[in-house]
């Protein structure tokens, strides 16, 4: 599968993707097709529809009819209602990913980090899903707004109505629909906007060399982490927080934000060994490797600290419109998402804390594999736990929903690494470039 080719200096690299990559991305997408088919097969034909009846009836009974709409099927059909969060939930997951890839390298740029250029391509090929992960995400919200958020529904409003909602009328100043839209849209086309121009001038640097882009990239990368800093928070609110209508948390957005980063540096730190292990990246060494652990490391204990400082304060408040999420979470619903709740904990914290504690570990592709994996598998039951038991309440499954993220994740790999092949691996010109090929630590 692998070839290297030279081109302008000994470090050019260009990434051929070979027919049996491609067929690895689309059997992914296939087995996802597959699985999906056999979930919407398993939801007609009602399996395991008495225990989520069940669920159904007691989350009602615990909490009211009025968070979830009045019924237990209101709106669409279960297994559409399904679909839609699925798609929600793995299109988020994977948007989060992807601005994470030029954030990470705006982050490098202000700090005139060195170590990092030589995952610099790996980083900035993660925005190709920004685009289409924009479009998936408007249709889905104009199609399935109702199912999946609650303070979209008709005359939730107005004082008028029989569906009256006076917690969430409150919120109409930032929670109406053309409001919210805008919203979306600049969010999506802010990080759209500065990593195409982020790469635009990597690759002109590429051609032309001189240090004057590296200095326009700093620019851009300052602004990048302005406005990420806004937009990402924000972003937390309107598409994770706010399924949970009447429930706030003043850390949701560092919450979100953390799942997202330690995801997006394990995405960066796998394609890196896939790439190393089919013979690319020739200079990438043990000491990028060790700096890519450290990272996951460290960003693992702090999506921890967020997790329980947040879970911490409201338990032991006990306020019941602000526990009310955690008691759906833990013990809610029948015990639906009890084992997910700690599961959650076990494999985005526990694991990768034993597992990457050393130095050696740190440094060995086989050990990083096995982290990357399920750190983003772990986040991505994260962001699970966040959506689902607002949406499906005591519904929710995992054939439907599996079945789509092994869609959307053979699709992000098959655009990412097109736009890998679409420029040398190797930033040629990048000033720190020596640095980075002779680092060591």
């Amino acid at each position: 599968m692998a070839t290297l080719t030279h081109h302008e200096s000994a470090t050019a690299e260009h990434l051929t993707v070979g027919d049996g990559a491609r067929k690895t991305f689309f059997t992914i997408i296939g087995a996802g097709v597959l699985v999906l088919i056999l979930g919407l097969v398993a939801a007609f034909m009602g399996w395991g529809e008495e225990h989520h009846a069940a669920a159904g009836h007691a989350a009602a009974a615990a909490h009211g009819a009025a968070e979830h709409g009045g019924a237990e099927h209101h709106g669409s059909p279960i297994w559409l209602k399904r679909v839609l969060v699925s798609l929600w939930h793995s299109n988020l997951y994977l948007v989060g990913i992807s601005v994470v890839g030029t954030v990470f390298l705006a982050i490098q740029y202000v700090a005139y980090a060195g170590w990092s250029v030589m995952v610099k391509r790996i980083a900035s090929a993660f925005s190709a899903w920004l685009l289409p992960g924009a479009i998936i995400m408007l249709i889905v919200f104009f199609v399935g707004r109702h199912d999946i958020f609650h303070w979209t529904h008709d005359g939730i409003m107005d004082k008028a109505s029989p569906n009256y909602d006076r917690i969430i009328a409150g919120k109409s100043g930032f929670l109406n629909l053309p409001f919210y839209l805008i919203r979306m849209v600049v969010y999506l086309a802010i990080w759209w906007f500065f990593s195409e121009r982020l790469r635009k001038i990597s690759l002109e640097e590429d051609l032309n060399g001189g240090t004057i882009y590296f200095h326009k990239s700093i620019t851009i990368a300052a602004l990048i982490l302005v406005l990420f800093a806004v937009t990402s928070s924000m972003a937390a609110w309107d598409w994770v927080m706010s399924v949970d209508t009447h429930w706030y948390s003043t850390m949701f957005g560092w919450y979100v934000f953390a799942s997202w980063w330690v995801s997006g540096i394990a995405g960066i730190t796998l394609t890196a060994i896939f790439l190393k292990q089919n013979g690319y990246l020739k200079f990438l060494n043990s000491s990028h490797l060790h700096d890519l652990g450290k990272l996951m490391f460290g960003f693992s204990i702090f999506w921890t600290y967020v997790w329980f400082a947040q879970f911490m304060l409201i338990w032991y408040a006990n306020i019941p419109e602000e526990s009310v999420y955690f008691l759906q979470r833990l013990g809610g619903y029948n015990g639906h998402y009890t084992w997910i709740f700690f599961f959650n904990l076990i494999i985005n914290f526990v694991f990768p804390f034993l597992a990457l504690m050393t130095r050696d570990a740190k440094r060995q592709m086989i050990m990083l594999k096995i982290v990357c994996i399920a750190i983003l598998l772990g986040h991505w039951s994260d962001f699970y736990l966040m959506l689902m038991p607002a949406t499906l309440q005591g519904n929710s499954g995992f054939l439907i929903e599996l079945g789509i993220f092994a869609i959307f994740a053979g699709s992000f790999m098959l655009l990412m690494t097109r736009r890998l092949a679409s420029a040398s691996l190797i930033p040629v010109h990048h000033p720190f470039l020596d640095e980075s090929v002779h680092h060591t630590t």
